[in-house]
């Protein structure tokens, strides 16, 4: 069996913000009555932006396709895909606004999908709160803050609204804002003080990396949004990511394959082993990736293979399940390249976690350092794919 690899680069591609990533005019919250129409502040001393105005990254088809705004299926696939499937995707995991200010703080309020802030192996940050990066001095995405939801009384949770952080060093950075991960929003609005420069950095048209999988891809169990490894590998590659993961719902299905051969990605990063047996594995996988290749004859393709399960060394039924749907994938694979399909790639899954333990919550989703784990192992076979 082949598998890519190759060795990672020492220095990592980051942002560079030019001008035609920015949109052309400066959005000042300034009160200077030379503005034809200057933004009004609101009781809060605040001057709100709406996403909506600003344009998202990490939707795959145009918004008017959506049922909703911040959902991951067209509204076409209501009825189409199962509907376990159709209510994941409303989660708005994978999504993420950008832009530069120069503000000493930044605020929030959003009105959330659901009442549910948290979950029993996922904490309310990731599954429902809002993460920050910034653009330091080096061109490289540092953490600055996250968004942690608060419970309203009686439990109505959706409205959330506070600061986001304060104190910033002066000077105008660029920012990231990853949306919830098991999550969605209806509604999310940016808070600058009066007088800050805010300029929306439009959202970049490269062709994204396209992940299709379970709950891990989905982003179960990271303690922020940009901590699961489809959003560390969008900041290492500098590229958009489109996340289709769909927790206990990654099944290789034709239906979820014919949207995905909608799509025009750099890369199909396929991982749905965890939610897959060997007898579905060899139903499916060999023709997802031939309804690929017919829609898209020169996209790279990635297969990859179950995580190890953190107690598969004391059970031998996980070993037992690891052994039957990896070799499952394996004769896939090897079925595939025999016969002629290229650009074909396949990363193991027997280290993704690396092997002391100490790489999930509860055996089966990683943790943070899980997740770094993963996108380590998953960088060199994407550069290789990317020709990057």
């Amino acid at each position: 069996m082949a598998q890519s690899s190759s060795v990672p680069q020492s220095r990592r591609q980051f942002l560079t913000l030019s001008t035609t990533a920015v949109v052309a005019s400066t959005i000042r919250t300034s009160l200077s009555a030379s503005a034809a129409e200057p933004p009004v502040a609101s009781e809060d001393g605040l001057v709100w932006f709406n996403l909506d105005d600003w344009g998202i990254e990490g939707r795959g088809w145009p918004v008017e396709d959506m049922e909703r705004r911040y959902a991951r299926l067209p509204s076409k696939a209501k009825g189409i895909v199962r509907d376990a499937v159709w209510g994941l995707s409303q989660d708005s995991s994978g999504m993420l606004t950008r832009f530069q200010t120069d503000a000493s703080a930044i605020h929030l309020r959003y009105t959330l999908r659901t009442d549910r802030l948290e979950m029993s192996n996922m904490a309310a940050t990731g599954v429902s709160g809002v993460d920050l990066y910034g653009l330091d001095s080096e061109n490289n995405w540092r953490w600055v803050s996250v968004f942690r939801p608060a419970a309203g009384k009686d439990g109505k949770n959706r409205e959330q609204h506070g600061k986001l952080v304060d104190g910033l060093d002066p000077g105008s950075r660029a920012y990231t804002a990853y949306l919830p991960l098991y999550n969605g929003i209806d509604k999310l609005e940016i808070g600058f003080p009066v007088g800050a420069e805010v300029q929306p950095i439009t959202p970049r048209t490269e062709k994204p990396i396209v992940f299709y999988g379970t709950s891990i891809t989905h982003g179960a169990s990271a303690s922020r949004p940009g901590m699961c490894h489809p959003a560390i590998l969008g900041r290492r590659l500098d590229r958009p990511v489109i996340n289709l993961g769909f927790s206990g719902n990654g099944k290789m299905e034709p239906e979820v394959g014919a949207l995905l051969a909608e799509l025009d990605p750099a890369v199909y990063v396929i991982d749905c082993l965890p939610n897959m047996v060997e007898a579905e594995v060899r139903e499916r996988a060999e023709p997802l990736v031939r309804k690929l290749r017919e829609a898209r004859p020169d996209t790279p393709i990635v297969l990859v293979e179950d995580r190890t399960y953190g107690y598969a060394w004391v059970k031998q039924s996980a070993r037992k399940r690891h052994e039957t749907s990896r070799a499952a994938l394996i004769h896939a694979y090897d079925t595939l390249i025999a016969s002629g399909v290229k650009n074909l790639h396949y990363l193991e899954g027997e280290a993704l976690l690396g092997d002391d333990g100490e790489a999930t919550t509860d055996g089966s989703h990683p943790n943070d350092l899980g997740f770094v784990r993963q996108a380590d192992a998953f960088e060199p076979v994407l550069r290789k794919a990317l020709g990057i």
